[in-house]
Protein backbone atom coordinates (compact mmCIF):
# COMPACT_ATOMS: atom_id res chain seq x y z
CA UNK A 1 0.00 0.00 0.00
CA UNK A 2 2.58 2.71 0.94
CA UNK A 3 4.61 1.49 -2.43
CA UNK A 4 1.24 1.99 -3.87
CA UNK A 5 0.56 5.87 -2.67
CA UNK A 6 4.21 6.66 -3.50
CA UNK A 7 3.44 6.14 -6.80
CA UNK A 8 0.28 8.18 -6.94
CA UNK A 9 2.45 10.93 -5.26
CA UNK A 10 5.26 10.27 -7.29
CA UNK A 11 2.68 11.01 -10.76
CA UNK A 12 1.34 14.13 -8.94
CA UNK A 13 4.94 15.60 -8.63
CA UNK A 14 5.37 14.18 -12.15
CA UNK A 15 2.29 16.71 -13.83
CA UNK A 16 2.85 19.80 -11.28
CA UNK A 17 6.64 19.58 -12.97
CA UNK A 18 5.66 19.38 -16.60
CA UNK A 19 3.82 22.88 -17.57
CA UNK A 20 2.71 21.24 -21.16
CA UNK A 21 1.05 18.59 -18.74
CA UNK A 22 -0.73 21.07 -16.26
CA UNK A 23 -1.50 23.24 -19.97
CA UNK A 24 -3.19 20.19 -21.47
CA UNK A 25 -4.80 19.61 -18.34
CA UNK A 26 -6.29 23.33 -17.49
CA UNK A 27 -5.61 25.29 -20.33
CA UNK A 28 -6.89 23.62 -23.37
CA UNK A 29 -10.55 23.19 -21.46
CA UNK A 30 -10.42 26.37 -20.55
CA UNK A 31 -9.96 27.55 -23.73
CA UNK A 32 -12.30 25.36 -25.03
CA UNK A 33 -15.07 26.97 -22.92
CA UNK A 34 -14.37 30.63 -23.66
CA UNK A 35 -14.38 29.77 -27.28
CA UNK A 36 -17.51 27.88 -27.24
CA UNK A 37 -18.88 30.09 -25.08
CA UNK A 38 -18.30 33.44 -27.06
CA UNK A 39 -17.65 31.96 -31.01
CA UNK A 40 -21.00 30.01 -31.21
CA UNK A 41 -24.00 32.09 -31.75
CA UNK A 42 -26.67 32.22 -34.64
CA UNK A 43 -26.85 36.26 -34.39
CA UNK A 44 -25.52 38.81 -36.14
CA UNK A 45 -24.10 42.25 -34.90
CA UNK A 46 -22.15 45.00 -37.17
CA UNK A 47 -22.85 43.20 -40.65
CA UNK A 48 -21.70 45.48 -42.92
CA UNK A 49 -24.60 45.93 -45.60
CA UNK A 50 -24.96 49.09 -48.39
CA UNK A 51 -27.88 50.80 -49.46
CA UNK A 52 -29.30 51.66 -53.25
CA UNK A 53 -31.81 54.42 -52.18
CA UNK A 54 -33.61 55.01 -55.70
CA UNK A 55 -36.27 57.32 -53.66
CA UNK A 56 -34.10 59.76 -51.43
CA UNK A 57 -37.22 60.99 -49.75
CA UNK A 58 -38.05 61.26 -46.03
CA UNK A 59 -39.88 57.34 -45.62
CA UNK A 60 -36.16 55.61 -46.90
CA UNK A 61 -34.12 57.81 -45.05
CA UNK A 62 -36.41 57.33 -41.57
CA UNK A 63 -36.07 53.90 -42.42
CA UNK A 64 -32.35 53.51 -43.01
CA UNK A 65 -31.79 55.60 -39.97
CA UNK A 66 -33.78 52.68 -38.10
CA UNK A 67 -31.57 49.85 -39.64
CA UNK A 68 -27.97 52.11 -39.08
CA UNK A 69 -30.00 52.45 -35.36
CA UNK A 70 -30.02 49.05 -34.51
CA UNK A 71 -26.87 46.77 -33.29
CA UNK A 72 -27.42 44.39 -36.05
CA UNK A 73 -26.18 46.22 -39.43
CA UNK A 74 -23.86 48.73 -39.57
CA UNK A 75 -24.42 50.63 -43.48
CA UNK A 76 -20.63 50.89 -45.17
CA UNK A 77 -21.65 52.26 -48.62
CA UNK A 78 -24.29 54.14 -50.46
CA UNK A 79 -24.35 52.88 -54.04
CA UNK A 80 -25.94 54.56 -57.49
CA UNK A 81 -26.91 51.87 -59.23
CA UNK A 82 -27.60 48.13 -59.81
CA UNK A 83 -24.57 47.65 -61.65
CA UNK A 84 -22.70 48.49 -58.82
CA UNK A 85 -24.58 46.06 -56.73
CA UNK A 86 -22.54 43.17 -57.79
CA UNK A 87 -19.00 44.78 -57.74
CA UNK A 88 -19.89 45.49 -53.76
CA UNK A 89 -20.60 41.95 -53.15
CA UNK A 90 -17.42 40.47 -55.24
CA UNK A 91 -15.27 42.38 -52.48
CA UNK A 92 -16.29 40.43 -49.64
CA UNK A 93 -17.29 43.40 -47.29
CA UNK A 94 -20.50 43.71 -47.51
CA UNK A 95 -23.43 41.31 -46.86
CA UNK A 96 -26.70 42.89 -47.94
CA UNK A 97 -28.01 45.18 -50.05
CA UNK A 98 -31.28 47.16 -49.66
CA UNK A 99 -33.17 48.75 -52.79
CA UNK A 100 -35.37 51.19 -52.49
CA UNK A 101 -37.72 51.48 -55.40
CA UNK A 102 -38.32 55.01 -57.34
CA UNK A 103 -40.96 57.14 -55.67
CA UNK A 104 -40.72 54.91 -52.37
CA UNK A 105 -42.53 57.48 -50.34
CA UNK A 106 -45.41 58.64 -52.64
CA UNK A 107 -46.84 54.66 -53.48
CA UNK A 108 -46.47 53.88 -50.33
CA UNK A 109 -49.07 56.69 -49.22
CA UNK A 110 -50.83 56.60 -52.77
CA UNK A 111 -51.15 53.25 -53.82
CA UNK A 112 -50.68 51.81 -49.99
CA UNK A 113 -47.73 49.93 -50.58
CA UNK A 114 -43.83 50.36 -51.63
CA UNK A 115 -41.20 47.43 -52.65
CA UNK A 116 -37.83 46.86 -50.92
CA UNK A 117 -35.73 44.31 -51.83
CA UNK A 118 -33.32 42.76 -49.81
CA UNK A 119 -30.15 41.24 -51.40
CA UNK A 120 -28.03 38.83 -49.51
CA UNK A 121 -24.68 36.96 -50.11
CA UNK A 122 -26.21 33.31 -49.86
CA UNK A 123 -22.63 32.11 -50.05
CA UNK A 124 -23.12 31.83 -46.22
CA UNK A 125 -26.64 30.43 -46.43
CA UNK A 126 -27.53 30.98 -42.68
CA UNK A 127 -25.76 33.99 -42.25
CA UNK A 128 -27.92 35.42 -45.72
CA UNK A 129 -31.17 33.72 -43.90
CA UNK A 130 -30.54 35.73 -40.56
CA UNK A 131 -30.04 38.54 -41.88
CA UNK A 132 -33.11 38.98 -44.45
CA UNK A 133 -35.52 38.06 -41.13
CA UNK A 134 -33.78 40.48 -39.42
CA UNK A 135 -34.27 43.71 -42.19
CA UNK A 136 -38.11 41.68 -42.71
CA UNK A 137 -38.96 42.51 -38.40
CA UNK A 138 -37.09 45.83 -38.38
CA UNK A 139 -39.38 46.62 -41.47
CA UNK A 140 -42.36 45.21 -40.28
CA UNK A 141 -41.87 46.87 -36.81
CA UNK A 142 -41.74 50.54 -39.01
CA UNK A 143 -44.55 49.35 -40.72
CA UNK A 144 -46.69 48.82 -37.50
CA UNK A 145 -45.62 52.44 -35.99
CA UNK A 146 -46.34 54.47 -39.67
CA UNK A 147 -49.99 52.84 -39.40
CA UNK A 148 -50.93 54.07 -36.20
CA UNK A 149 -51.38 57.59 -37.15
CA UNK A 150 -53.20 56.53 -40.05
CA UNK A 151 -56.75 55.58 -41.34
CA UNK A 152 -55.75 53.22 -44.29
CA UNK A 153 -53.12 51.39 -43.79
CA UNK A 154 -49.65 51.42 -45.41
CA UNK A 155 -47.63 48.17 -46.57
CA UNK A 156 -44.30 47.77 -47.46
CA UNK A 157 -43.52 44.84 -49.38
CA UNK A 158 -40.27 43.47 -49.14
CA UNK A 159 -38.53 41.13 -52.27
CA UNK A 160 -35.61 38.87 -50.92
CA UNK A 161 -33.15 37.44 -53.52
CA UNK A 162 -30.65 35.07 -52.50
CA UNK A 163 -26.93 35.43 -54.77
CA UNK A 164 -24.40 33.33 -55.45
CA UNK A 165 -26.82 30.66 -53.68
CA UNK A 166 -30.48 31.05 -54.42
CA UNK A 167 -31.68 27.62 -53.15
CA UNK A 168 -29.50 28.30 -49.84
CA UNK A 169 -28.04 24.92 -49.71
CA UNK A 170 -25.80 24.30 -46.60
CA UNK A 171 -23.26 22.38 -48.26
CA UNK A 172 -22.20 25.67 -49.94
CA UNK A 173 -20.89 26.69 -47.07
CA UNK A 174 -19.29 23.37 -45.58
CA UNK A 175 -17.75 22.40 -48.56
CA UNK A 176 -15.35 25.15 -48.18
CA UNK A 177 -14.69 24.80 -44.51
CA UNK A 178 -13.96 20.95 -44.57
CA UNK A 179 -11.66 20.97 -47.50
CA UNK A 180 -9.74 23.99 -45.02
CA UNK A 181 -9.79 21.45 -42.32
CA UNK A 182 -8.96 18.46 -43.45
CA UNK A 183 -5.98 20.05 -45.90
CA UNK A 184 -5.03 22.07 -42.33
CA UNK A 185 -4.97 19.16 -40.19
CA UNK A 186 -3.42 16.35 -42.51
CA UNK A 187 -1.10 18.63 -43.56
CA UNK A 188 0.15 19.96 -40.28
CA UNK A 189 0.05 16.40 -38.52
CA UNK A 190 2.10 14.66 -41.36
CA UNK A 191 4.66 17.43 -40.70
CA UNK A 192 4.50 18.05 -37.32
CA UNK A 193 6.21 14.45 -36.22
CA UNK A 194 8.84 14.71 -38.74
CA UNK A 195 11.61 16.60 -36.51
CA UNK A 196 10.34 14.99 -33.36
CA UNK A 197 10.57 11.73 -35.16
CA UNK A 198 14.41 12.48 -35.84
CA UNK A 199 14.41 13.26 -31.92
CA UNK A 200 13.17 10.22 -30.66
CA UNK A 201 14.94 7.92 -33.16
CA UNK A 202 18.37 9.78 -32.33
CA UNK A 203 18.76 10.74 -36.00
CA UNK A 204 18.91 14.16 -35.31
CA UNK A 205 22.62 14.18 -34.18
CA UNK A 206 22.98 13.10 -38.01
CA UNK A 207 20.94 15.99 -39.01
CA UNK A 208 22.87 18.32 -37.05
CA UNK A 209 26.32 17.76 -38.34
CA UNK A 210 25.24 17.15 -41.67
CA UNK A 211 26.61 20.00 -44.21
CA UNK A 212 22.68 20.66 -44.81
CA UNK A 213 21.61 24.22 -44.23
CA UNK A 214 19.06 24.95 -41.61
CA UNK A 215 16.57 26.00 -44.43
CA UNK A 216 17.47 23.04 -46.65
CA UNK A 217 16.18 20.52 -44.15
CA UNK A 218 13.12 22.66 -43.31
CA UNK A 219 12.55 22.50 -47.13
CA UNK A 220 13.41 18.67 -47.68
CA UNK A 221 11.17 18.04 -45.18
CA UNK A 222 8.29 20.06 -46.48
CA UNK A 223 8.77 19.39 -50.28
CA UNK A 224 7.55 15.12 -50.14
CA UNK A 225 4.64 16.06 -48.13
CA UNK A 226 3.55 19.04 -50.42
CA UNK A 227 3.10 15.89 -53.49
CA UNK A 228 0.74 13.84 -51.15
CA UNK A 229 -1.09 17.05 -50.12
CA UNK A 230 -1.59 17.93 -53.36
CA UNK A 231 -3.08 14.60 -54.40
CA UNK A 232 -5.60 14.67 -51.28
CA UNK A 233 -6.49 18.05 -52.27
CA UNK A 234 -7.69 17.45 -55.74
CA UNK A 235 -9.46 14.13 -54.83
CA UNK A 236 -11.38 16.74 -51.97
CA UNK A 237 -12.04 19.03 -55.43
CA UNK A 238 -13.19 16.11 -57.63
CA UNK A 239 -15.30 14.87 -54.50
CA UNK A 240 -16.73 18.53 -54.34
CA UNK A 241 -18.13 18.85 -57.58
CA UNK A 242 -18.96 15.86 -58.60
CA UNK A 243 -20.97 14.37 -55.23
CA UNK A 244 -21.93 17.57 -53.48
CA UNK A 245 -22.32 19.22 -57.02
CA UNK A 246 -20.44 22.40 -55.74
CA UNK A 247 -20.00 24.67 -58.15
CA UNK A 248 -16.65 26.53 -59.51
CA UNK A 249 -17.81 29.41 -61.12
CA UNK A 250 -14.00 30.81 -61.20
CA UNK A 251 -10.66 29.66 -62.86
CA UNK A 252 -9.91 25.77 -61.70
CA UNK A 253 -6.48 26.99 -62.28
CA UNK A 254 -6.36 29.84 -59.55
CA UNK A 255 -8.09 27.51 -57.27
CA UNK A 256 -5.27 24.80 -57.70
CA UNK A 257 -2.68 27.58 -56.98
CA UNK A 258 -4.30 28.80 -54.11
CA UNK A 259 -4.87 24.90 -53.01
CA UNK A 260 -1.12 24.41 -53.25
CA UNK A 261 -0.08 27.93 -51.65
CA UNK A 262 -2.52 27.18 -48.49
CA UNK A 263 -0.82 23.41 -48.62
CA UNK A 264 2.66 24.97 -48.10
CA UNK A 265 1.12 27.12 -44.99
CA UNK A 266 -0.23 24.26 -43.33
CA UNK A 267 3.27 22.28 -43.74
CA UNK A 268 5.29 24.99 -42.93
CA UNK A 269 3.21 25.67 -39.63
CA UNK A 270 3.66 21.49 -38.89
CA UNK A 271 7.31 21.97 -39.58
CA UNK A 272 7.26 24.86 -37.09
CA UNK A 273 5.64 22.91 -34.17
CA UNK A 274 8.23 19.96 -35.06
CA UNK A 275 10.69 22.34 -34.34
CA UNK A 276 8.97 23.16 -31.02
CA UNK A 277 8.04 19.76 -29.84
CA UNK A 278 9.91 17.37 -27.93
CA UNK A 279 8.23 14.40 -28.64
CA UNK A 280 5.37 12.90 -31.51
CA UNK A 281 2.72 12.64 -29.08
CA UNK A 282 2.86 16.54 -28.06
CA UNK A 283 3.60 17.35 -31.61
CA UNK A 284 0.34 15.39 -32.09
CA UNK A 285 -1.45 17.09 -29.41
CA UNK A 286 -0.51 20.71 -30.35
CA UNK A 287 -1.60 19.80 -33.94
CA UNK A 288 -4.83 18.44 -33.43
CA UNK A 289 -6.16 20.56 -30.32
CA UNK A 290 -4.50 24.09 -31.52
CA UNK A 291 -5.28 24.07 -34.89
CA UNK A 292 -8.51 22.09 -34.90
CA UNK A 293 -10.20 24.22 -32.71
CA UNK A 294 -9.71 27.51 -33.82
CA UNK A 295 -9.99 26.49 -37.60
CA UNK A 296 -13.71 25.06 -36.75
CA UNK A 297 -14.59 28.30 -34.57
CA UNK A 298 -12.29 31.24 -35.84
CA UNK A 299 -12.32 30.82 -39.14
CA UNK A 300 -15.87 31.43 -40.22
CA UNK A 301 -16.38 28.58 -41.08
CA UNK A 302 -19.85 27.84 -39.03
CA UNK A 303 -19.96 31.37 -37.15
CA UNK A 304 -20.05 34.95 -38.65
CA UNK A 305 -16.79 36.24 -37.23
CA UNK A 306 -18.45 39.99 -37.48
CA UNK A 307 -20.68 38.63 -34.75
CA UNK A 308 -17.86 37.24 -32.51
CA UNK A 309 -16.78 39.89 -29.57
CA UNK A 310 -13.83 42.08 -30.96
CA UNK A 311 -10.99 40.36 -29.37
CA UNK A 312 -11.18 37.09 -31.06
CA UNK A 313 -12.35 38.94 -34.06
CA UNK A 314 -8.72 40.15 -33.75
CA UNK A 315 -7.08 36.62 -32.97
CA UNK A 316 -9.10 35.18 -35.86
CA UNK A 317 -6.46 37.41 -38.83
CA UNK A 318 -4.20 35.20 -37.12
CA UNK A 319 -5.65 31.73 -38.36
CA UNK A 320 -4.49 31.01 -41.89
CA UNK A 321 -7.55 28.92 -42.62
CA UNK A 322 -10.31 32.25 -42.88
CA UNK A 323 -8.35 33.91 -45.60
CA UNK A 324 -8.50 30.75 -47.24
CA UNK A 325 -11.87 30.24 -46.72
CA UNK A 326 -12.90 33.38 -48.08
CA UNK A 327 -10.48 32.30 -51.35
CA UNK A 328 -12.46 29.14 -51.69
CA UNK A 329 -15.89 30.93 -51.81
CA UNK A 330 -14.68 33.84 -54.06
CA UNK A 331 -13.57 31.33 -56.37
CA UNK A 332 -15.70 28.65 -56.66
CA UNK A 333 -19.44 30.10 -55.44
CA UNK A 334 -18.53 34.05 -56.95
CA UNK A 335 -16.01 33.27 -59.31
CA UNK A 336 -13.75 36.22 -58.75
CA UNK A 337 -10.33 36.74 -59.83
CA UNK A 338 -7.07 37.31 -58.06
CA UNK A 339 -7.87 40.96 -58.70
CA UNK A 340 -9.97 40.40 -55.74
CA UNK A 341 -8.10 38.23 -53.52
CA UNK A 342 -4.56 39.46 -53.89
CA UNK A 343 -4.94 40.53 -50.23
CA UNK A 344 -6.11 37.36 -48.64
CA UNK A 345 -3.44 35.84 -51.01
CA UNK A 346 -0.43 37.71 -49.76
CA UNK A 347 -2.02 37.55 -46.57
CA UNK A 348 -1.40 33.88 -46.98
CA UNK A 349 1.95 34.18 -48.25
CA UNK A 350 3.50 36.61 -45.60
CA UNK A 351 1.93 33.68 -42.91
CA UNK A 352 4.38 30.77 -44.82
CA UNK A 353 7.21 32.85 -44.93
CA UNK A 354 6.59 33.67 -41.06
CA UNK A 355 6.25 29.97 -40.07
CA UNK A 356 9.12 28.95 -42.83
CA UNK A 357 11.19 31.83 -41.10
CA UNK A 358 10.55 30.87 -37.61
CA UNK A 359 11.04 26.88 -38.61
CA UNK A 360 15.04 27.61 -40.02
CA UNK A 361 15.10 29.54 -36.97
CA UNK A 362 14.26 26.81 -34.11
CA UNK A 363 16.41 24.64 -36.12
CA UNK A 364 19.75 26.78 -35.79
CA UNK A 365 18.85 27.65 -32.17
CA UNK A 366 19.09 23.07 -31.92
CA UNK A 367 22.42 23.57 -34.05
CA UNK A 368 24.07 26.17 -31.61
Amino acid sequence: MKRFIGFIKKEFFHILRDRRSLFILFGMPIVQIMLFGFAITNEINNVDIAVLDHSKDDVTKEIIDKIAASKYFSIKAFIDNETAIEKVFEKGQIKAVLNFEPDFSRKLIAENGATVQILTDATDPNTANTISNYTGAILQKYQQELNQNVAISYQIVPQTRMVYNPELKSVFMFVPGVMTIILMLVSAMMTSISITREKELGTMEILLVSPLKPAQVIIGKVVPYVFLSVINAVIIIILSIFVFKMPVEGSLFLLGAESILFIINALSLGILISTISSTQQTAMMVSLMGLMLPVILLSGFIFPISSMPLPLQIISNAIPAKWFIIILKGIMLKGVGLAYLWKESLILVGMTLFFMAMSVKKYKIRLE
